[in-house]
């Protein structure tokens, strides 16, 4: 059979009618002028369109979605709950971003999500907990949502040209530009936001004390604001540290930091703390995490067991405690280690018609009043248009009604049929609007009760358009307004404070208890840098200490496990640590490094290490220039828990040695040209600064530099007494006797 011709395919003919400016092209221009170009148009779509909440409480993704469910139907009463993932694709025509991202902004408008003091979605299903990391809310085809009763006041009057509509994205439907809340949703509900050079942070407040603050503050501009807004309300609940200083920072500012305390309880039969109210900046997963690391550091020693209990009752941290143990005492320790005790840090930077601003609750209030009273006044503009509208028309109807035979025979003697609007308004002396009213009547109601029973609105209709124009021209008017929606909304949706306060006189001021175990401890330290702690029981039970080849130990000191520890290094800087912040080590094991366990700076060597338990003494730093510093160990104690000191010592002339010493001693100086000499170190004046350049103490000779600096005992000091000099500085005397400087040994 012979073989099918196989058809030629014709390639596919693309017509290219796109043009893209200067594609392919290479230009040169500024970096500056690019970033100008390319990353502000970013930067400002982020700060304006995305990332700060505006006047009416939202961010334009939570009023897209809310929107979206207004429009569904979803805020009736008898519509059923939608699933999620219905509610997220009909967002997705207002909202050009990935369906997850829209559902995730949703889950946190949820009742069940526990975010909002005043939930907007009505949810059914699994949406997590905003107290808990690891409980993420169920896929969107599994759960159910429809808007709260309370979104009515979001949505109030909407369709009277309140606010603006601009299109959406692709231009084929339009979107409000804000929502005409009848009461601050910006105070009420949480807002956080990260922009590009700036965020926000809004707390939510008592709805109810909103309300009351905001009609004192129309009633009275110089209200005190404190009087009727006690402080921040979270959904979490918990305790809030009543400080009014800070409060009144943060309602004149909207800058300011609150104190949150969880809320426990204690279970005398089981001994255990019940948490069941945690600060809402935490979550269960940070506090346990927390708590087991104090227990595992010691720090905690009254614990014995951490449990996350949180089931269909709510929040629920268990805490088991050892026997003996006080719980209100540990609840007090419990604050000052762990996120039970968290603060809360406020910006409230919020969008006014575009711009950024932070503000105090008072401006923030002052704003939403001026907005609230342009939704009112448009409102109100669009009532009086509709029924100027419906008087015009009546006011025809009366006309008619003076001889409905003679609208009857136009209408019927007419032969056109585009006629019949002409000939009314000629026969009745009416204009066209009016004209086709009455030529759109149906003849079943060309009678006299119909329309009388129509125009009998008119007197009432002169009387609503009298009293709005009354209303436009009187702000006091609309203040009045705004005040009666106020009082109806707190009546209806207000609720009794989840925050409660503590005070001052309820914090127990105690000291800090250092947990540490304290035992003693032998410390050793390398040439290189490597350091070892090791308890006497061990180092009895150990052979030689295991080195690195061509390393040796270069001192070794008898302390405690509370030793305070101080590194000098070669960079003139100085680290602080503790015994107790390394593990006990063995004889058999290399130690930890110093620079990587402590953190030195690239190319930063140690140099030496002194052990202190009070910060007496002195460090005896030498030059190579022959000059001494004579600093107090004193001067490294801080009060603050610093790791780090700069300037520890001068960095004028390299360090050739650094000595410790308790009191007093002789000191044997030898230097590059074979001279030495002995001094007392009460010859040296200390100095007040760290970084202080010293006194000669050796005179050098030319190329000459000091070498070494020893503390030498009282037997050995004997033996070399002709080196000894009476003051410095001093030259010393040749030293051949004492064999070369590198290899002394005392």
């Amino acid at each position: 059979m012979p073989r099918k011709k196989e058809s030629q395919k014709k390639s596919p003919v693309f017509k290219h009618e796109a043009y893209i400016e200067g594609s392919g092209s290479i230009v040169d221009e500024r970096i500056t002028d690019t970033l100008k170009k390319n990353y502000m148009p970013y930067a400002m779509s982020v700060i304006i369109s995305r990332a700060l909440p505006e006047i009416d409480g939202f961010k334009p993704s939570h009023r897209k979605i809310l929107y979206t469910m207004y429009k569904m139907g979803l805020l009736s009463p008898d519509k059923e709950r939608s699933k999620s993932a219905n509610v997220v694709g009909a967002t997705m025509k207002l909202n050009p971003h990935g369906d997850q991202s829209i559902y995730e902004t949703m889950v946190r408008l949820t009742r069940g999500n526990e975010a909002l003091l005043h939930p907007y979605v009505d949810s059914k299903g699994t949406f997590g907990k905003q107290y808990s990391s690891s409980m993420s809310a169920a896929a969107s085809r599994y759960t159910e949502v429809k808007l709260e009763r309370i979104c009515a006041e979001l949505f109030r009057d909407i369709d009277k040209d309140t606010v603006d509509f601009v299109p959406n994205y692709d231009n084929t439907t339009t979107e409000p530009t804000l929502l005409p809340a009848t009461f601050p949703t910006v105070l009420v509900n949480s807002n956080t936001g990260i922009a590009v050079s700036m965020a926000s942070n809004v707390c939510p407040f008592n709805l109810a004390e909103i309300c009351e603050t905001t009609i004192a503050l129309m009633k009275n501009p110089d209200h005190d604001i404190i009087s009727t807004l006690k402080g921040p309300d979270f959904p979490g609940g918990g305790y809030l540290l009543y400080d009014e200083n800070e409060l009144n920072k943060v309602f004149d500012t909207g800058r300011g930091s609150i104190k949150l305390r969880c809320k426990y309880g204690y279970d005398k039969a089981s001994n255990c703390l019940e948490i069941t109210e945690i600060p809402y900046s935490t979550t269960v997963e940070a506090i346990k995490s927390k708590v087991v690391d104090l227990v595992k550091a010691g720090k905690l020693r009254e614990v014995s067991y951490i449990r996350d209990e949180t089931g269909i009752d709510g929040l629920k941290i268990a805490i088991d405690l050892k026997r003996g143990v006080d719980p209100d005492k540990l609840m007090q320790k419990l604050y000052r280690l762990t996120p039970l005790q968290d603060s809360y840090s406020c910006n409230f930077n919020i969008l006014v018609a575009g711009t950024p601003k932070v503000m105090g609750v008072r401006e923030i209030l002052t704003e939403w009043i001026a907005f609230r009273e342009e939704c009112v006044k448009r409102r109100t503009y669009f009532d009086l248009q509709k029924k100027k509208e419906k008087l015009h028309l009546l006011e025809a109807l009366a006309k008619i009604l003076l001889d409905i035979d003679k609208a009857i025979k136009i209408i019927r003697e007419t032969e056109n049929e585009d006629d019949v609007v002409p000939n009314l308004m000629i026969g009745f002396g009416i204009d066209e609007i009016q004209a086709e009213y009455v030529a759109e009547i149906k003849l079943r109601n060309i009678n006299r009760q119909y329309i009388l029973r129509r125009i009998d609105d008119v007197d009432q209709l002169k009387k609503d358009v009298a009293e709005l124009e009354e209303i436009l021209r009187d702000r006091n008017k609309i203040r009045k307004i705004i005040i009666t929606e106020l009082k109806d909304v707190a009546k209806n949706y207000g609720q009794p404070r989840k925050t409660q306060f503590y005070y001052i006189t309820d914090v127990e001021e105690e000291e800090d208890i250092d947990d540490t175990p304290d035992y003693p401890v032998h410390l050793f330290i390398s040439d290189s840098g490597y350091f070892k702690k090791i308890t006497p029981q061990s180092l009895r039970m150990s052979g030689e200490q295991k080195l690195k080849e061509g390393d040796f130990i270069s001192a070794a000191y008898e302390a405690t496990n509370k030793t305070e520890l101080i590194f000098f290094t070669d960079k003139g800087q100085a680290y602080k640590s503790r015994a107790s912040a390394f593990e006990d080590s063995k004889a058999s094991v290399l130690g930890d490094y110093i620079p990587a366990k402590l953190g030195f700076d690239e190319g930063e060597n140690l140099k030496t290490m002194i052990p202190t338990t009070d910060y007496s003494g002195y460090m005896l730093f030498f030059f190579e220039n022959g000059k001494a510093a004579k600093i107090p160990v004193s001067a490294y104690e801080t009060k603050t828990n610093r790791k780090k000191l700069a300037k520890a010592f001068s960095d004028k002339s390299p360090l050739a040695a650094a000595v410790f010493v308790g009191e007093d001693a002789d000191i044997l100086l030898r230097s590059t040209t074979g001279h030495a000499l002995i001094f007392n170190t009460a010859m040296i004046l200390p100095k007040a600064t760290r970084d202080s350049q010293g006194v000669q103490v050796m005179t050098l000779r030319k190329n000459g530099v000091l070498a070494s600096a020893e503390v030498v005992s009282q037997e050995a000091a004997a033996e070399l007494e002709k080196y000894r000099v009476k003051s410095v500085p001093s030259a010393g005397k040749p030293a051949k006797d004492m064999g070369d400087v590198n290899q002394l040994s005392l």
